[in-house]
């Protein structure tokens, strides 16, 4: 196989595993359709975050979005950009794997 071949196989399997891994992972560190989860990761953002901010959490803010995102969904917008970062990345470690193969 080329260097082309194995860019695009990796640039597909770069791109989906992003798009799948993306919500499991706002789900493991607490990010849930249910609200944040109580002594997570986010719970602790979250925190640290009202602290800063005299005990409340700013619209627009880091924990605000990505608490949007762990209820509502990433959408088809938030999704295609990461399914276009997944495709580089994977793209770019498959082209320098397929120089040392």
């Amino acid at each position: 196989m080329g260097l082309l071949s194995f860019s695009l196989i990796g640039g597909v399997i770069g791109g989906a595993a992003t798009v799948a891994a993306a919500p499991l992972v706002l789900g493991a560190v607490g990010f849930t359709a249910a609200g944040i989860a109580a002594s997570s990761y986010a719970a602790g953002m979250m925190s640290a975050a009202a602290g800063a901010n005299g005990g409340a959490i700013a619209a627009g803010s880091t924990v605000a979005v990505l608490q949007s995102f762990g209820a509502a969904g990433l959408g088809a917008t938030l999704t295609t950009a990461i399914a276009g970062v997944g495709a580089s990345v994977g793209a770019g470690i498959a082209a320098v794997a397929a120089v040392f193969i």
